[in-house]
């Protein structure tokens, strides 16, 4: 059984406009062309990946071991400064 229920929305005139010109080329329904827009907008955003899930596999996998680098990293690079400056 496909139960639907009536939904109203209200349109600028210009979308209304491009509403009846796809209804018109494709041959359909205003409904049919409105259910098909929401179904492709909702197939598009349910496959949308975040950015933490694309990058998960990747946290930590490359890892150094040194778990104070956030703290210790500016006296590191004086480090490495002074001793490039002092080999020139």
């Amino acid at each position: 059984m496909n139960r639907q229920a009536i939904t109203t929305a209200r349109l600028p005139v210009d979308t209304t406009n491009k509403l009846l010109a796809l209804a018109r080329i494709k041959g359909k329904t205003k409904s049919d062309i409105i259910k098909e827009s929401i179904e492709f907008y909702y197939g598009h955003e349910e496959n949308e990946i975040d950015s933490f899930t694309l990058g998960e596999p990747y946290f930590g996998k490359y890892s150094s071991d040194d778990s104070d680098l956030s703290t210790t990293y500016k006296e590191r690079l004086r480090g490495i400064l002074r001793a490039k400056h002092n080999s020139d």
